[in-house]
């Protein structure tokens, strides 16, 4: 059984970066094609970006430019680098593991962009 935990969120201000990391336990993990997905307040949850195990990469538009999403497969770790972060990247981010038609999810982490 994967689980998946986040860490990293927090308060930043406008302008400002953060860094979140995705910690995956199990085997499967190098195999897995790795997202970020963020909900904000009354919103529907999204794609952020997402990353397969051959480290392709693709980003929702608005997060292109700012956030760079990465991973270590020696740390089980997947991590999303945001920067110049704006307001309304306010929400709960969640890393996500795809692998073979099955999907499992963290337990998000809230990051508020505010000053």
């Amino acid at each position: 059984q994967v689980q998946l935990v986040e860490s990293g969120g927090g308060l930043v201000q406008p302008g400002g970066s953060l860094r979140l990391s995705c910690a995956a336990s199990g085997s499967i993990f190098s195999f897995a094609t790795m997202g970020w997905y963020r909900q904000a307040p009354g919103k529907e949850r999204e794609a952020v970006a997402l990353i397969t195990s051959g480290r392709i990469t693709n980003y929702a538009d608005s997060m292109k430019g700012r956030f760079n999403v990465s991973r270590d497969n020696a740390q089980n770790t997947v991590y999303l680098q945001m920067n110049s972060l704006k307001p309304e990247d306010t929400a709960v981010y969640y890393c996500n593991a795809l692998f073979r038609n099955v999907q499992i999810w963290g337990q998000g982490t809230l990051v508020t962009v505010s000053s």
